[in-house]
């Protein structure tokens, strides 16, 4: 069945979170901005994928409309793997990771809601099977730099219910106030987004050995210094997790089979999609390394890496953007419970289409 549209769809949700105006990347975000790829076939049936993401969206719309949407179209939507790989190998020489990726991830996942549709089953059917539908989610909550801030942000979290968190913080008073404020069970993580040298990394992880994390997120400048973070995981008895900035799952297999990281985290969105995710999986189940997907967004991205999730049991939990949405794309089905778990869509391909009113509403043209 041929593939004879792809469009680019972005939109822009309005949010709240418990600190200032803040934001990754050099930039503050006023709202959350998610690039959607809707990919129609000759028979009429639509599936959607999502494409990193936030700030380096207009890049990664131009690759998709330049120079993978040229050679997608009239491609067999049912060939997942050829397609992709076509593609990967066609586009290599503008970069095997960056906006070339990301444009192919969000492809790559409408291509397999697409499969699911078609076969009236879902994503995690097609991986091979439902092991549940039901899965912990924790809160991912934005910078929020004051002690004080942060220890609110996080009782706040527990009273939605939520029962781990994961901070974006860097210094020890931050991180304290945090552990003081979750009490000593809950389990905390810490990503520092790529800070440290590995003597700085050093310096900091002795006294955060005693606030029991478990696990310190991307500690290494640059990610790619793998005998860094070697060295820091044997050095330290903190469990260590990286991931959303290893371009593809090639460049995860030293990670893995090296056994430097404690936790494996691709991102659906950036890695490739839900075909790449895949050989990561693989590869954590190869080497005995569990798997903690990157996923800080509300679209297609996230539906998808649940049903990986509902699949893999090297997944223990799912990561939640920390902030409160104004607007949902799916309603309830894309946000977890009074509890603090998300519910597997019982639909087929990813489990839920988008409303089409709240795209509409919040569409913008970029």
């Amino acid at each position: 069945m041929r593939i004879v549209s792809i469009d680019c769809i972005t939109v822009a949700l309005p949010y709240r979170h418990d600190g200032p105006l803040t934001g990754f990347g050099g930039a503050d975000w006023p709202n959350l901005p998610f690039l959607l790829v809707r990919v129609e076939t000759e028979d009429g049936l639509v599936g959607w994928g999502e494409a990193f993401g936030f700030n380096v969206i207009p890049a990664t719309i131009e690759v998709l409309r330049r120079l993978v949407t040229p050679l997608a179209l009239q491609c067999d939507a049912r060939d997942v793997t050829g397609t992709m790989e076509h593609l990967k190998k066609t586009l290599h020489i503008y970069g095997r990771g960056g906006p070339t990726q990301f444009a192919l991830a969000g492809l790559d996942i409408a291509l397999w809601d697409l499969a699911g549709k078609r076969a009236g089953v879902s994503v995690a059917e097609l991986l091979g099977g439902i092991g549940r539908r039901k899965l912990d989610a924790y809160t991912s909550l934005m910078k929020l730099n004051e002690p004080a801030i942060v220890a609110g942000a996080c009782e706040k979290a527990l009273s939605r219910g939520f029962r781990a968190v994961k901070l974006h913080e860097r210094t020890l008073p931050a991180i304290a106030a945090a552990r003081e404020a979750l009490g000593p069970d809950v389990p905390l993580m810490v990503d520092v987004n790529c800070a440290w040298t590995l003597r700085e990394a050093e310096e900091i992880a002795r006294p955060l050995v005693d606030l029991n994390l478990l696990w310190l997120e991307e500690p290494i400048w640059p990610p790619e210094d793998l005998t860094s973070m070697q060295l820091l995981r044997e050095r330290f008895p903190i469990p260590l997790a990286a991931g959303e900035n290893i371009i593809n799952a090639w460049a995860f297999e030293p990670f893995a089979q090296r056994r430097c990281l404690d936790y494996l985290q691709p991102s659906v969105t950036k890695i490739g999609g839900i075909t790449e995710f895949m050989k990561v999986v693989r590869a954590g189940e190869t080497c005995g390394v569990r798997v903690a997907p990157h996923s800080p967004y509300f679209g297609p991205g996230l539906l998808a890496t649940l049903q990986i999730a509902a699949h893999s049991p090297l997944i223990d939990r799912i990561e939640c953007f920390g902030v409160q949405l104004d607007a949902s794309l799916y309603g309830a089905g894309g946000l977890p419970d009074a509890n603090g778990q998300f519910h597997i869509g019982d639909g087929p391909g990813l489990g839920h289409d988008s409303d089409p009113e709240v795209i509409e509403r919040f569409r913008i043209e970029l």
